[in-house]
């Protein structure tokens, strides 16, 4: 019995739908926080003078501000997946089981 509700998922539409929309959307937001994560470490590692000049007269330099914002991007992608996963990926999740529960 499962493994006929099983084959009924996968061949049902709107599952490889989810899937491929889930799976592409996924890898791109992996693909744009390696360049923001991984461009931080390049900059670091080849133009320390940069992110080590100082803001002002303190003690903070521009790698603090900047290494935050790595961090702040990184909650942002998280909360807008997040978001769509809510919305359309659980509302697509619910006519599926509806379908396939028939």
């Amino acid at each position: 019995m499962k493994d006929d509700m099983a084959i009924r998922i996968a061949a049902n539409p709107k599952y490889q739908r989810l899937v491929r929309t889930r799976s592409s959307f996924g890898w791109i937001l992996t693909a744009i926080m390696m360049v923001v994560y991984y461009g931080y470490i390049a900059v670091i590692a080849f133009d320390k003078e940069l992110l080590s000049a100082r803001l002002g007269e303190g003690v903070t330099t521009v790698g603090i501000p900047v290494g935050l914002g790595v961090i702040f991007f990184t909650i942002l992608i998280t909360g807008f997946y997040v978001r769509r996963a809510n919305s359309e990926f659980d509302r697509l999740t619910r006519e599926i089981v509806e379908e396939v529960g028939k």
